[in-house]
């Protein structure tokens, strides 16, 4: 049960708040809490001129565009702030291969200048939005995620009475049915009678929408600074996923593309040694030689383990993942 007292009567901002995430989390808040006011913060004004139909401006809520790049435009959206979500970033794998730079602007860049600017203005709390890549990282936006999780962990050290400001993480796996993801592509490709399979060994972790705001919005109330957040998901195969999508449909191997791993791990045997584990997360403890850090109930880790969707337990089956596909689709309808 999530506490009222840490949205009621807050400011809350969304950076990337046009997005599947910061649009699912926005009508979340605005419909179970009171919030003082949420301002959505992106750089797409198409995209915020038509969620306007969705959720006016005005009120309680305000649009703000701006980019994470600029700090003097976080700046001015920062007065009077309460509690941040920094779900921006730029996400896809291909894309941040082939112009890294950018992916570095943003995800990496843009993090530290969130991170300067949630303390001049004496934000409460920061959740930052990762992602399973983060860990042992293959591909460039894994990289950069991870440098922006030790930037986000270390911005605790600066945190005192007179800079109040928490920063945390939430690192989970992949969205069902946002943009850009899987499932909106084999819906598409199915017309063809074929899917493109990257390669049949390959698995993922999962996370519906609705499930994610949950997880994000009881690491805001739980954080006491610098943890990771990791919640116990199931995953699934490919190939499984593919035939309960499309049972019809051949599959043709394109194999590996640039920057993917077969499996995806959310907690490396390096990281597990400073874990806890509670009933439905995993919590990676920061380390730190400048502050004391609060303390969450749980077990520790006794002997390394790797978090991985290739040895999870917690496999989805076909029939599992149908019946989870046919919830999105009414939940989207």
């Amino acid at each position: 049960m999530i506490n009222r007292n840490f949205i009621d009567d807050k400011v809350v901002l969304v950076t990337g708040g046009t997005g599947s995430f910061g649009i699912a989390f926005i009508k979340r808040i605005l419909t179970e809490f009171s919030p003082k006011k949420v301002i959505i913060f992106s750089r797409d004004e198409l995209k915020q001129f038509e969620l306007q139909y969705q959720i006016p401006n005005g009120g309680k809520v305000r649009y703000f565009i701006g980019d994470i790049r600029d700090r003097s435009r976080l700046s001015q959206a920062f007065n009077g702030v309460n509690i941040i979500i920094h779900a921006a970033a730029m996400k896809h794998v291909e894309a941040s291969e082939y112009n890294p730079f950018e992916a570095i602007q943003t995800n990496i860049i843009g993090a530290e200048n969130i991170i300067s600017e949630a303390i001049a203005h004496k934000v409460e709390r920061v959740i930052g939005l990762s992602t399973d890549k983060a860990a042992s990282p293959l591909n460039l936006y894994g990289a950069t995620k991870l440098c922006f999780e030790k930037l986000f962990v270390a911005a605790n050290n600066y945190v005192d009475e007179n800079t109040p400001t928490l920063f945390s993480l939430v690192r989970y796996g992949n969205v069902v049915g946002t943009r850009g993801s899987v499932i909106p592509f084999f819906m598409k490709k199915r017309t063809e009678g074929e899917l493109p399979i990257t390669d049949p060994r390959m698995t993922r972790f999962w996370i519906t929408l609705p499930d994610a705001v949950t997880f994000v919005l009881n690491a805001l109330q739980d954080t006491k600074g610098g943890e990771i957040f990791i919640p116990k998901l199931p995953a699934m195969n490919i190939v499984d996923l593919a035939n309960a999508l499309a049972p019809e449909c051949k599959h043709r191997i394109i194999g590996i593309r640039p920057g993917e791993k077969i499996h995806e791990a959310m907690i490396t045997e390096d990281e597990s040694y400073n874990v806890v584990e509670q009933q439905d997360r995993y919590i990676i403890l920061p380390n730190s030689k400048f502050r004391k850090i609060g303390q969450h109930d749980g077990k520790r880790t006794e002997t390394p383990f790797c978090y991985s969707s290739g040895t999870t337990p917690d496999q989805l089956n076909t029939d599992q993942l149908r019946a989870m596909i046919s919830k999105l689709e009414l939940h989207n309808s």
